[in-house]
C-alpha cells in the first residue's frame, strides 16, 4: 500500500468512494449528487488537503485534512478491514500534535475505529448544525495523551 498526496485526476475515484459510502449506508441521506461528491473531493484536492491510499495502482481510500481538522476519511467497501484507514490516519498523525474530527453518532464502526486509534469523544450534538441534520460526535486525538 502506498500513501501519497492526491492528484487532480484522483477526484473521480475519491468522489466515487464517498458516494459508495452514502449509497450503501441506510441511515445516511443523499443530499448531494454524485457529481457534487466528485466536485467536493476535487476542491479538497485543489487545496492540498487529500492523501490517498493506493493498492496495486488503484485508489482504495482517502483522508482530507486541513491543519488539525480531519475533514474526511473514506475507504472503499472492498478494501475495508485491511488497514487502509489506519494507514491513512497514521500518515495524518505524523508531525501532528492534535487532530480533531466529527463523525455521525450512527456511524458506530467509525466511532470504534477512532477510539481504537487513540481519539477521545469530546461532545455530541443533535445535528442541527450539519447539512445532513444527523446527531454527531466531536473527537480529538492528542500526541502523548493516554
Amino acid at each position: 500500500m502506498i500513501i501519497r498526496p492526491a492528484r487532480s485526476t484522483d477526484a473521480g475515484r475519491t468522489g466515487a468512494i464517498m458516494s459508495e459510502f452514502i449509497d450503501t449506508t441506510d441511515w445516511m441521506p443523499r443530499i448531494h449528487t454524485r457529481a457534487e461528491d466528485i466536485g467536493f473531493c476535487a476542491s479538497m484536492i485543489d487545496r492540498g488537503w487529500v492523501s490517498v491510499a493506493e493498492v496495486d495502482g488503484a485508489v482504495v481510500g482517502f483522508l482530507a485534512k486541513d491543519a488539525q481538522e480531519v475533514n474526511a476519511l473514506y475507504v472503499a467497501n472492498a478494501a475495508q478491514g485491511r488497514g487502509v484507514g489506519k494507514a491513512l490516519l497514521d500518515a495524518a498523525k505524523q508531525g501532528a500534535e492534535l487532530l480533531e474530527l466529527w463523525t455521525f453518532k450512527a456511524n458506530e464502526g467509525a466511532r470504534r475505529f477512532y477510539l481504537r486509534e487513540g481519539f477521545t469523544e469530546m461532545h455530541e450534538t443533535d445535528g442541527t448544525r450539519n447539512d445532513e441534520k444527523l446527531p454527531d460526535v466531536f473527537l480529538q486525538w492528542e500526541r502523548g495523551a493516554a
